[in-house]
């Protein structure tokens, strides 16, 4: 092969990768319509009645994960501040069976479920405060200026 077909392939390799690249580092942190599914706290370990009263944070993580204890914090914080509402972390580690269940790809995936663990929204990767805020204030039918 000549010398520069080699280095136009190679130079195009590189840039779909690097598009590739910052198209899902876009979407990580970003929050999708959840699957309306209803969640209930036996099925993920949870003792009944672990649930907030008025919205859950539901935090999937792994041992290796080195983004979920920041994100453990940060949902910590979150549910502390707003009355009704629980964090709660679940290891996959060991239970891969979550993992198919609730179709986690990656960690950490926060679902945040309503007072009846009705799936509502879904973050794919480390949320970041100001989205999950926002899905909690339409969970708590609060009006706010909408993040996308």
């Amino acid at each position: 092969m000549d010398l520069l077909p080699a280095l136009a392939i190679g130079a195009a390799l590189v840039a779909v990768a690097t598009v590739t690249g910052l198209v899902w580092r876009a979407a990580q942190g970003r929050a999708v319509r959840g699957s309306g599914a209803r969640v209930r706290p036996g099925e993920i370990g949870v003792a009944v009645g672990g649930f907030g009263e008025q919205a859950t944070l539901v935090q999937f993580s792994t041992e290796f994960c080195s983004r979920c204890p920041a994100t453990a914090r940060l949902l910590g914080a979150i549910a502390d501040d707003e009355p009704g509402t629980r964090h709660v972390e679940i290891d996959l580690t060991h239970r891969a069976d979550l993992a198919a269940r609730f179709r986690i790809s990656q960690t950490p995936t926060t679902l945040l479920l309503d007072a009846d663990g009705v799936e509502r929204a879904r973050i794919g990767g480390a949320p970041r405060a100001e989205v999950v805020r926002a899905r909690l204030d339409d969970i708590l039918g609060r009006n706010h200026v909408g993040i996308h």
